[in-house]
């Protein structure tokens, strides 16, 4: 098997006529990755709705599209793919709003917990919604490259999956984070979750213990996790974002090994955020002698962005026969965070004889 890098896919093929697009939302997600996006990908963005008028403004201003003035505006455009960049909560009242058999991105979590991402399901159904959920990292160039990879047989069966993040986050960055009782899984592990279920498929269960750091307040920062996926395949993660002494050793990565080869990932947008640094995609084929690089043609962020968009825009003319991460499959992810969390909350197997500490 003659392995060629330049041959992985990475990008989603585009629309040929792409809707319009009516962003919910003008925070700093929609300034640093939606809007820049769908600039670069030529995605026409008619205009942007926040109850922050001033806030929706300025950000409409800076990017040349127009700030709807109420919200009644923003749902009156025809044809639209209504974009929900808000705070997960907000979601199901805004998708009940959503003329019927519209298409919609909504912004991750699903839902602040498993009951209102069931409520979101739900809304949808109800109003024959086709929406996905920004669970972009499956659309990152490097993904979609490693999916490919696998697909291709380059690693034969994929029977390891190590994630390791060992750095600082700026969580002051997103004061709305501020007092919210689930914050590492629910808001940044979740990708990767997520990530995992595209690879691996759903686990029979999952062991986790997420905690927070004496030197701040955020609810959780640092989270430990198995994935059980059986006899044959290991599946572990060990996040923590306190590991703040300097870029030396810090590390943001996943190791993917299988029965013939094996990937490395960096992902670089974590380190030193957010100014990033360059993502990393390198694999030791089946029949190969050496690890070789994939050379990737974007980043996480904002390409991933646009390929999530690509998918459902095409979804939406009929070009793509299925929505990847529609809200029934993300649904699942979210049904994988909440398993976590109430493992997290289960007192740990007693050790027989060992005094409590």
């Amino acid at each position: 098997m003659t392995f060629d890098p330049t041959s992985l896919r990475q990008w989603w093929p585009k629309p040929t006529t792409p809707r319009p697009i009516v962003i919910f939302g003008a925070g700093s997600i929609v300034g640093d990755a939606h809007l820049p996006a769908y600039n670069k990908a030529g995605f026409p963005v008619v205009g942007l709705y926040d109850p922050n008028g001033e806030k929706a403004k300025t950000l409409a201003d800076q990017w040349g599209i127009r700030a709807f003035a109420s919200e009644a505006e923003a749902l009156a455009v025809e044809g639209a793919i209504f974009d929900l960049a808000t705070p997960p909560a907000a979601h199901a009242a805004i998708l009940a709003k959503l003329p019927r058999g519209s298409f919609a991105l909504t912004q991750k979590p699903m839902g602040s917990d498993l009951a209102g991402a069931t409520e979101i399901l739900r809304v949808c159904r109800e109003r024959d919604i086709k929406a996905a959920v920004n669970f972009q990292l499956r659309f990152a160039p490097m993904m979609l490259a490693l999916y490919d990879a696998v697909e291709k047989g380059y690693l034969g069966e994929v029977v390891d999956f190590d994630a390791w993040l060992a750095l600082a986050t700026p969580w002051g960055l997103w004061p709305f984070l501020k007092g919210l009782p689930r914050i590492e899984i629910a808001m940044h592990s979740i990708h990767y979750l997520d990530f995992i279920r595209g690879l691996l498929g759903n686990p029979r269960g999952v062991h986790a213990k997420t905690i927070g750091h004496p030197n701040h307040e955020v609810a959780q920062t640092r989270t430990a996790a198995i994935l059980d996926y059986g006899d044959k395949v290991r599946c572990v993660l060990s996040v923590n974002h306190d590991h703040d002494f300097g870029r030396k050793f810090q590390a943001c990565e996943f190791r993917i090994s299988g029965t013939k080869g094996a990937a490395y990932i960096k992902l670089g947008v974590n380190l030193d955020y957010p100014r990033g640094e360059p993502d990393e995609l390198w694999i030791r084929p089946a029949g190969g002698s050496d690890w070789v690089e994939v050379k990737l043609e974007g980043a996480w962020f904002p390409d991933a962005f646009v390929n999530r968009m690509a998918n459902l825009q095409r979804f939406a003319s009929g070009k793509d026969e299925t929505l990847v991460g529609s809200v029934e499959d993300a649904w699942q992810t979210m049904a994988l965070v909440e398993a976590a969390y109430q493992s997290s909350a289960q007192p740990a197997t007693p050790i027989a004889g060992l005094p409590k500490v």
